[in-house]
């Protein structure tokens, strides 16, 4: 019973599969951290490599930070008590590629923990391997563009969107379960936390899918040429998407963040019903306007900063 005591002691509410340092241990925070640092490393190299161009930077500042105001927007599973909210890695990497995309949402999510406690800091690591790195350099690549291949169609962005989402979700909150029993921290029953997870991020994926489907049609719609550039160069003519999506992020912060549910996510649902406490719930942050306005703000600026210095390396590079 000791582990359960330190989570109902010391869990801050976190979103989706967001990790608190009370389900950690420190060797296997630290080698989630070593994980995600290799990834991220690897996405540079690419990005450097690949040179998208200068006109896509404001692209990847702009999604990032619309995702970071979609991140504050729980949605109620009806009949469930429980909520949920886009990860976003399938719908960053269909628009940036997936190096890009897992840089612009990691920077989302050092963002989220350092500047708003979502997220311990010794569960960084394995937030990033999660929510950013499992979508964008696995499931994107193997999954999402083999079935939107040979060209996108109406259809394929649909099931690519749901499927993809999915799947990622699954193995997702798989991790969090693999990763929360080899801590030996929270002494939560493997089997018991497997069946609660999977379910509840299931439907949660079916959401996000949904969302991600009917985001990437309008883009498609408007600049069809998006989806086919994420892996190779970029499209021409992004100032109206950049200005739209900059419009969703406002909206999303400074309006639909009023009306966020603030049932239990779905890893909080999860160990609530494991342990029975219902003070993993009542240190819980709700959701504003302000912060969110602020935090959009600073995920743009990082990854506009980011986007243009590692331009700015390779182009040093390349006059080497």
């Amino acid at each position: 019973m000791s582990g359960l005591c330190i989570i109902k002691n010391n869990y801050e509410r976190d979103d989706l599969m967001h990790m608190a340092d009370a389900l950690l241990s420190p060797a296997v925070g630290g080698g989630m951290y070593a994980a995600s640092a290799a990834a991220i490393a690897y996405a540079v190299t690419k990005f450097k490599k690949d040179d998208p161009g200068e006109s896509k930077i404001p692209l990847m500042a702009v999604s990032g930070a619309m995702v970071f105001a979609a991140q504050m927007i729980n949605f109620t599973i009806p009949g469930t008590g429980s909520s949920g909210h886009i990860g976003g890695g399938i719908l960053l990497a269909a628009l940036l590629g997936p190096f890009a995309g897992l840089l612009a949402l990691a920077a989302v999510l050092v963002i989220q923990c350092l500047f708003f406690a979502d997220g311990g800091l010794l569960a960084l690591g394995c937030n990033i391997f999660n929510i950013a790195v499992i979508p964008c350099l696995f499931i994107y690549p193997l999954l999402f563009r083999p079935i939107l291949s040979p060209s996108p169609t109406a259809k394929r962005i649909w099931i690519a969107s749901i499927v993809s989402v999915v799947i990622a979700l699954q193995l997702g909150a798989f991790a969090v379960v693999l990763q929360t029993t080899a801590s030996g921290v929270a002494l939560l029953p493997f089997t018991a936390f497997t069946l609660l997870m999977q379910p509840i991020h299931l439907a949660i994926g079916i959401v996000e899918g949904l969302v991600t489907a009917a985001i990437l049609s309008f883009v498609f719609a408007a600049r069809p040429q998006i989806l086919t550039a994420a892996a190779d160069k970029p499209a021409k003519s992004l100032r109206p998407l950049i200005i739209t999506f900059a419009c969703i992020a406002a909206v999303t912060a400074v309006v639909l963040s009023l009306f966020a549910s603030q049932t239990p996510d779905g890893l909080e649902w999860s160990i609530l019903n494991l342990t029975g406490s219902m003070e993993l719930t009542e240190s819980g942050r709700e959701a504003a306007p302000i912060p969110g306005i602020v935090g959009a703000v600073i995920v743009f600026a990082v990854a506009l900063a980011a986007g243009f210095i590692i331009q700015a390396s390779r182009k040093r590079r390349t006059r080497q």
